[in-house]
């Protein structure tokens, strides 16, 4: 028990006052505001109003209010990464405009507001990996025509309609991996010229229409792998003229199809786990192409007989005595 009249210190005050203060609370005059406490589940309130970035991320937030944001005018960074979100406000952006970039990844979101973006018109990194988004709103995408990066992976996503990325035109950026998608649309791609980087991993494809890259021209950077597709179109590549990575590993392809050779890099290409048919028809492709093949021991013949089991690689350098000058076998077919 303290004496009457005793006092406690200054310092023993300030420990007793921060045991009862809420988690992550703000810091006068900061600019930028990081949480990750556990227990946080009530967005945070009077934020500075020069904060330029807040990142509330691995807590136990579900919901935000309209107007959680209301006197950040000048936020350009808002990441929400890891939280228990299932839903957001559509006024939630109103009142920062100057938002470039929100990261909204491993959250509970079956579903955005149609009009969530409409004034967002400066973001340029959008993340929305690892929630549980079924299906793609145009209006979502209207206003966004700075965006430069678009992350949609680990959703439940079926399809891609057409024109839904057409006001996209400054994207660099798309990655659609581990979604639901078995084909995609006629007109998917439309209006993404800047497009450089395309992931499609770990999707049902089974097939690829011939047309699907045309809108596509600037692409650099392709991912196909972990997929079920089991012929390339005549001539699916020739617009990608800039292509230099192409992996096509764990699909259930015989033939290959390549983009036309350029003076720029060689093409990086992944090819394994692919049941290849390493008859004249591929070896005149990889012979023509000349790509650097990833994971070369991997990437095995499957037939024909004479080839089985050895690296494609090895098969494509050494050639096929059995090939003529078209590529046209001048051997009978094998059993």
């Amino acid at each position: 028990m303290m004496p009457p009249g005793w006092i406690l210190p200054p310092l023993l005050l300030a420990l007793l006052a921060m045991g009862h203060a809420a988690p992550c609370s703000p810091q006068p005059g900061a600019t930028r505001f990081v949480c990750t406490e556990p227990t946080l589940s009530t967005f945070p309130r009077g934020l500075p109003s020069a904060t330029v970035a807040i990142s509330v991320e691995f807590t136990a937030l579900a919901t935000l209010p309209p107007d959680a944001l209301a006197g950040l005018p000048r936020l350009q960074e808002l990441h929400l990464s890891s939280n228990l979100l299932t839903t957001l406000p559509e006024p939630l952006l109103r009142p920062v405009p100057t938002l470039r970039i929100l990261d909204l990844t491993d959250n509970l979101l079956a579903d955005l507001p149609a009009g969530i973006f409409a004034t967002a018109h400066h973001l340029q990194h959008l993340a929305l990996r690892g929630n549980q988004l079924q299906a793609l709103k145009p209006t979502w995408f209207q206003p966004l025509q700075q965006l430069q990066w678009l992350d949609l992976a680990a959703n439940a996503l079926a399809e891609v309609p057409p024109e839904v990325f057409r006001p996209l035109r400054s994207l660099r950026n798309l990655d659609l991996s581990h979604n639901r998608l078995a084909t995609l649309a006629p007109g998917a791609l439309a209006g993404l010229q800047a497009l450089e980087q395309l992931d499609l991993e770990g999707n049902q494809l089974g097939m690829l229409l011939p047309t699907t890259f045309v809108p596509v021209p600037a692409l650099h950077l392709l991912f196909l792998q972990d997929n079920d597709l089991q012929a390339l179109s005549a001539g699916i590549f020739a617009p990608l003229h800039h292509l230099h990575v192409l992996d096509l590993a764990r699909n259930r392809l015989q033939a290959l199809e390549l983009p036309p050779r350029s003076s720029g890099p060689v093409l990086d290409l992944d090819i394994s786990g692919n049941p290849w048919d390493c008859e004249c028809q591929l070896l005149e492709v990889l012979q023509r192409a000349a790509p650097r093949l990833v994971t070369a021991r991997d990437t095995l013949c499957a037939s024909p007989p004479r080839h089985r089991g050895r690296e494609v690689a090895e098969v494509s350098q050494a050639g096929d005595m059995g090939c003529g000058a078209k590529g046209g076998s001048q051997n009978p077919p094998e059993p």
